[in-house]
């Protein structure tokens, strides 16, 4: 098919990776110190990595092409994340979607088995890890995306946690009391490197989860884009005080 997409001057390009980073696709990489399209169906022809290039090397034209695969990115993307080396070496930390379509089955010891309803609520987890201090901000799961922030007391708070607040959304989770460092940056950069369709913080009603909403509203302040969110803030007992 004919269609709009990115061509690099190579002759232009001074190698400073700059359009690769901003690539969320993964379309651009460097071979031989020079910017390369990589693979055509990965170009969405949008054109994010044109305005941080510094020489201009990057223009549109309109040619044959494969057609743009959203699919295909996603798998590339999760194949990258699962093969990079991570700084704490913890195999608990690679991200990974979850697919949520039928109950799974419930595995417990026969101390216990009694005690297991059948008919037991399915979890409503839709991506692993949880932890904002952990998630990789390019994470093929973020794209298109509800977003749920919510502080670790919240689920054991609100009994109905995972079908009211989880459900088709990506959780993090997180405690500005015993996290160090500011939630902020890591939120801004997941708000600013992918589509994310909308906002939900659930907090405490304690004054130190205050940290958390906080961080959230400079993320969405600082990302540049116009997000619905909002804020529920629940008790100790389990109540839902505001939304």
């Amino acid at each position: 098919m004919k269609r709009k997409i990115i061509k690099i001057n190579e002759d232009l390009c001074n190698g400073c990776g700059l359009c690769a980073d901003a690539c969320h696709e993964g379309a651009i990489g460097m071979v031989n110190g020079k910017a390369k399209l990589l693979r055509d169906d990965y170009c969405d022809g949008l054109g994010d990595c044109l305005p941080v290039c510094p020489t201009g090397a990057i223009t549109f034209e309109e040619r044959e092409a494969a057609a743009y695969d959203e699919e295909a990115v996603q798998r590339g993307m999760a194949e990258k994340i699962a093969n990079t080396p991570l700084p704490c070496g913890c195999p608990g930390t690679n991200a990974k979607s979850i697919e949520r379509k039928h109950a799974p089955a419930v595995h417990v010891t026969p101390a216990v088995a009694s005690s297991v309803s059948a008919d037991a609520p399915e979890s409503m987890l839709n991506q692993w890890p949880v932890q904002i201090k952990l998630v990789p901000p390019n994470a093929p799961y973020f794209r298109n995306a509800h977003l749920l922030v919510a502080a670790d007391c919240t689920a054991f708070a609100y009994g109905n946690f995972h079908s009211e607040f989880m459900r088709n959304k990506i959780t993090l989770i997180g405690c500005p009391k015993l996290d160090a460092g500011d939630y902020s940056e890591k939120l801004t950069a997941i708000l600013k490197e992918n589509p994310i369709k909308s906002v939900t913080v659930a907090r405490m009603e304690v004054p130190c989860c205050g940290g958390l909403s906080d961080a959230a509203v400079r993320a969405l302040q600082n990302c540049g884009k116009m997000i619905p969110w909002q804020v529920v803030t629940i008790s100790t007992d389990g109540r839902i005080l505001e939304q």
